[in-house]
C-alpha cells in the first residue's frame, strides 16, 4: 500500500470514528523551537513549568516515538449552543468543560483509530497523545492543513471556527503528508480587542499571567484583588476570544454525545458550589475538565464571583469564609468585603 493510500484510509477510519477534521503531517523537528524557547524564557507560561520540561521531545517527535515518521492530528468538534449552558444562572464556564473530560473522550477515539490503522497496516504502529503530553498540538493540526493558528493562538478552520479538540497519532507508518494550513484572520483584531485582561499581548501570543483561564484552572494560590475583580462572572476558563471571532458565527455544533452538558456536574446555585466538599467535588467533576482546578480552586472561583456579581447568598459566602483550606477562605473573606462596600457614585 502506497503512503498515499494509507493516508485515505486512515483518514476514512478517522471521519468514521467522529472526528470531523483529519491531516497528517511529516514528523521532524519543528521549526518554532526558538519562538517556544524565547516565550518561555520570558515568563509567559506563568507557574506552568511542566511546559519547561522535556523540551526537545516537545519538539520533536521522533524522540517521543522512536522510529516515528508520520504525525496523523485530528479535530473534534465540542461547540455547543449556550442555551445549553449547565452552569449557575448568572456566572459562566467555559464551553469545553461542560460534559466528559475530552482526555478520556479524544483518548477512546485515538486508542481505536489507532488499532484500525494496524489491521490494515503492520507498519502503522506508534502512540496516542492528547495536550497531557509533550506534543505541541495547535503546531501539529497546523502542519497538517487542519487550519491556522488565529490571533488568539487557537487553531481555526473556516468551516468549524476554533471550537475544537486537537490530538495526535506519532506513528512509524509512512503516510503523505498534507499541505500546511494558510493563514485567513487577515487584517480582524476582534480577538486581542476582546480579551478581558489584555492577555493576547500581540497577535498570536498570549501571556499566560493575564489570562482568565490560567487564574481559574492552574493557578493554585490566591488572586490578587485586580485579578479576582476582572474574572468577573467566569467560574472555570473563558471562551470570549472565541465568542467574538467570526469564524465561529456559524461554526457547526457537536454531534459528541460524551460532550454533552452533564447533570450531575452543575449545582443548581452558587451556594452549592460555595458549600461544595472534596467528595462532593469528585462525584460531580471528577470524570470532567473541572477536575483539573481542583475543588480549592473551583470554589475559591466561586466566592470571586459572588463577590464580582452579588449572586449567591451572604451566608453562604460567610460560611466558605472559614473555610479549612486557607485560599478558600482568603478569597470568601474578600468577597464578603467588596459586597459590603458602599456602590461607586
Amino acid at each position: 500500500m502506497t503512503p498515499a493510500e494509507l493516508s485515505q484510509r486512515i483518514k476514512a477510519e478517522a471521519r468514521d470514528l467522529g472526528f470531523e477534521l483529519v491531516g497528517v503531517a511529516r514528523a521532524e523537528r519543528v521549526d518554532e523551537a526558538d519562538r517556544l524557547a524565547e516565550w518561555l524564557a520570558a515568563g509567559r507560561h506563568a507557574s506552568m513549568h511542566w511546559m519547561e520540561g522535556w523540551f526537545e521531545k516537545r519538539v520533536d517527535p521522533r524522540l517521543l516515538v522512536e522510529g516515528c515518521r508520520s504525525v496523523v492530528s485530528v479535530g473534534l468538534v465540542y461547540r455547543q449552543p449556550a442555551t445549553r449552558a449547565p452552569q449557575p444562572a448568572g456566572t459562566r464556564v467555559a464551553s469545553y468543560a461542560w460534559g466528559e473530560d475530552y482526555h478520556r473522550v479524544l483518548k477512546d477515539k485515538l486508542g481505536e483509530l489507532l488499532a484500525r490503522g494496524r489491521a490494515i497496516d503492520p507498519t502503522f504502529e506508534g502512540r496516542a497523545f492528547t495536550d497531557s503530553a509533550p506534543v505541541l498540538d495547535r503546531y501539529w493540526a497546523e502542519r497538517a492543513g487542519l487550519g491556522w493558528r488565529g490571533k488568539n493562538t487557537l487553531v481555526l478552520n473556516k468551516r468549524l471556527g476554533s471550537y475544537l479538540f486537537l490530538g495526535e497519532l506519532l506513528v512509524r507508518a509512512e503516510l503523505e503528508p498534507d499541505e500546511r494550513g494558510t493563514d485567513h484572520c487577515g487584517s480582524c483584531t476582534r480577538c486581542i480587542e476582546a480579551c478581558p485582561t489584555g492577555a493576547i499581548v500581540e497577535p498570536r501570543v498570549l501571556d499566560a499571567r493575564r489570562c482568565i483561564s490560567y487564574w481559574t484552572i492552574e493557578h493554585r494560590g490566591e488572586l490578587a484583588p485586580e485579578e479576582e475583580g476582572a474574572m468577573g462572572e467566569w467560574l472555570f476558563g473563558c471562551d470570549v476570544c472565541q465568542d467574538v471571532c467570526p469564524w465561529n458565527r456559524s461554526a457547526a455544533e457537536t454531534t459528541e454525545s460524551r460532550l454533552a452538558p452533564r447533570g450531575k456536574a452543575w449545582p443548581a446555585s452558587l451556594d452549592d458550589l460555595l458549600s461544595l466538599t472534596e467528595e462532593e467535588f469528585v462525584t460531580r467533576f471528577g470524570d470532567s475538565a473541572v477536575e483539573r482546578a481542583r475543588r480549592r480552586g473551583l470554589v475559591r472561583n466561586a466566592a470571586i464571583v459572588a463577590g464580582n456579581t452579588g449572586l449567591g447568598s451572604d451566608s453562604a459566602l460567610e460560611a466558605a469564609a472559614a473555610d479549612a483550606d486557607p485560599v478558600v477562605a482568603a478569597a470568601a473573606r474578600r468577597a464578603v468585603d467588596r459586597r459590603a462596600a458602599p456602590a461607586a457614585p
